[in-house]
């Protein structure tokens, strides 16, 4: 099976969480993509885009010369909602695990940004945003606002199988919306955790599910 994890909203393949995934496959002796989404030009970030460049790296069948699901998406925050946007549009993703996803995100961030900051970011352009790898703010373009604006997770309904972690203090994205995805997609078990937005306690959990749909059978998510 290929895995692939995809990194969140100005974050890295160098997250922390990025790389306790990628050096659980190590040990498990399992290959794992990590593609960097910022594509060197965070300025100009669009969930298209990021859709766009993982399409690349899926395979053109949905199954592979053993019959086995070939794509396992691992997504975290807004890698999150792009990898359910991946599955619901090709059939080669056969399982997802989503930490965190961010399910309509705008609707929670924007006005946490206030009116006159809304205001003045459509007018100039550019909204300074800090990124965690850079360690400073970066201008992000007002397209990405636009873009985002497509990606209703409402309209989101191939039943992959998905399994979703979400910390119960997310400040982020509400553990309510993961809720409201989940109650409408019998394909899919969340799993409430302990903790906030980043999972930073997580790690077995975390893993537990990779694992589980890695290996996934009718039933798969029984355990959970």
């Amino acid at each position: 099976m290929l895995s692939i994890y995809l990194h969140g909203f100005a974050s890295s393949p160098h997250s922390k969480k990025a790389r306790v995934v990628q050096q659980r496959f190590v040990q498990a002796g399992l290959p794992l993509l990590i593609p960097d989404l910022n594509q060197n030009d965070f300025a100009h970030l669009t969930i298209s885009r990021q859709m766009q460049q993982v399409e690349a790296l899926l395979p053109s069948s949905s199954l592979d010369p053993l019959g086995e699901p070939p794509v396992l998406l691992i997504g975290s925050s807004l890698g999150g909602l792009t990898a359910a946007w991946l599955g619901d549009r090709h059939d080669s993703v056969h399982a997802l695990v989503l930490l965190a996803p961010a399910f309509g995100f705008l609707d929670h961030w924007l006005p946490k940004l206030g009116e006159t900051t809304l205001q003045q970011w459509q007018q100039n352009g550019y909204l300074p945003v800090y990124h965690y790898r850079e360690g400073s703010e970066i201008p992000l373009h007002y397209g990405f606002v636009c873009d985002a604006q497509h990606y209703d997770a409402t309209q989101l309904r191939r039943p992959v199988p998905t399994l979703i972690l979400h910390g119960l203090d997310d400040e982020v994205i509400p553990i309510q919306a993961s809720r409201d995805y989940a109650a409408s997609r019998p394909w899919v078990t969340l799993v409430e955790l302990e903790g906030n937005h980043t999972l930073a306690n997580a790690d077995d959990a975390i893993w537990q599910a990779i694992t589980a749909m890695q290996t996934y059978k009718s039933g798969l998510t029984e355990g959970f």
